[in-house]
């Protein structure tokens, strides 16, 4: 461990990597990673190297289609994965230590005709199948309607869930409001965790596109100050509810896309507190730098500044254009990873 990562982790900050490269997560892992994530981009990155050709193979074998081949390979790697990171679990006593697995992400694509009410159905039947004995795997829900209106009953299933995809106050509390009413109906609380995907560099980019007006102080700091809002929220709301395990943020998107800002901006501007998501390249940047990390979470930006970004920007938009931006994202790379699939195994 790096002296770097050592500030960072000793300031409060529990570091997850955004993949689930074999490799990377055993490099992470020595480096003081404490958990990782998955989706169709990162699955089908790793298929792309041939790496995993004849692992592939096998699957295809007893597989009907390229999904299914598809889904038993995201299985196999998320699965290793949590090998790796089983010791955080147990020594955590299930506070730590998860692989976030992505459900079908074809259920938001507009081409899909199933109604809200049914499409969260299918969320609640594939998260209690895919988490059935992983107990640190931690099943990904989008903040959508109709992944917002399957939240209690996987609460109420015992899912550990990782609600992905928010970028407002409104979607945080729907979210966060179903998990607890899922969460009361259990028998009781002691294994129970929830995580919240707040993500943080995408507010960023979509401002400098549609805010060029803010004040150079203000812009670049619009995504931080929504996290920082939504992690103190987060804390007040979960404080009195006596939970065992701690329901955390997770600050995700934290790799920069201005090549003026430093890689670990929004690394150190969020330490302190919950859990980073970071991309490898961003851990790995913050690995070699000289950069001592403290806490910083809870230091928000001048008054000023904090008026001028809650005024001036229409969050309202923001949550809608960036939710738009984010389901493509969502369904498109899972199309890809399904016609990769079917190229490599009809070889």
């Amino acid at each position: 461990m790096t002296g770097s990562i050592q500030s960072l982790i000793k300031s409060g900050t529990r570091l997850w990597l955004d993949s689930v490269d074999p490799t990377l997560v055993l490099s992470n892992f020595a480096m003081g990673v404490t958990g990782a994530t998955s989706n169709p981009i990162i699955i089908a990155d790793l298929i792309k190297t041939g790496r995993f050709d004849a692992k592939l193979r096998e699957f295809a074998k007893n597989s009907q289609d390229a999904e299914t081949s598809a889904w038993k390979m995201t299985d196999h790697l998320v699965s290793e994965a949590e090998t790796v990171f089983r010791p955080i679990f147990d020594k955590t006593k299930g506070n730590d230590g998860y692989v976030s697995f992505e459900l079908d992400p074809l259920l938001e694509d507009v081409t899909c005709s199933l109604t809200t009410l049914e499409r969260a159905q299918r969320y609640i039947d594939l998260g209690i199948a895919w988490a059935e004995n992983h107990p640190n795997r931690m099943i990904k829900i989008p903040a959508t309607p109709a992944g917002l209106a399957s939240l209690e009953a996987l609460a109420a299933a015992g899912v550990p869930l990782n609600v992905t995809l928010i970028f407002s106050k409104r979607q945080y509390q729907q979210a966060r409001d179903a998990v607890w009413r899922g969460a009361q109906r259990l028998p009781n609380l002691n294994s129970f965790k929830s995580v919240y995907s707040i993500f943080v560099s995408r507010i960023d980019v979509y401002t400098a596109s549609k805010y060029a007006n803010l004040s150079s102080q203000a812009q670049g700091l619009a995504g931080i100050l929504n996290a920082q809002i939504l992690w103190q929220e987060n804390n007040s709301f979960w404080s009195n509810k006596n939970m065992p395990l701690r329901q955390e943020i997770i600050f995700a998107s934290t790799g920069t896309k201005n090549p003026s800002d430093k890689p670990w901006k929004y690394v150190a501007a969020l330490a302190g507190s919950d859990i980073q998501t970071n991309p490898p390249q961003t851990n790995d940047a913050v690995a070699k730098s000289d950069e001592i990390f403290s806490r910083k979470i809870d230091m928000l930006p001048a008054k000023s500044v904090v008026d001028e970004l809650l005024s001036k920007i229409d969050w309202h938009k923001l949550e809608e254009d960036l939710m738009k931006d984010g389901l493509a994202k969502f369904a498109d790379p899972h199309k890809a990873l399904l016609s990769l699939v079917a190229s490599k195994t009809s070889q």
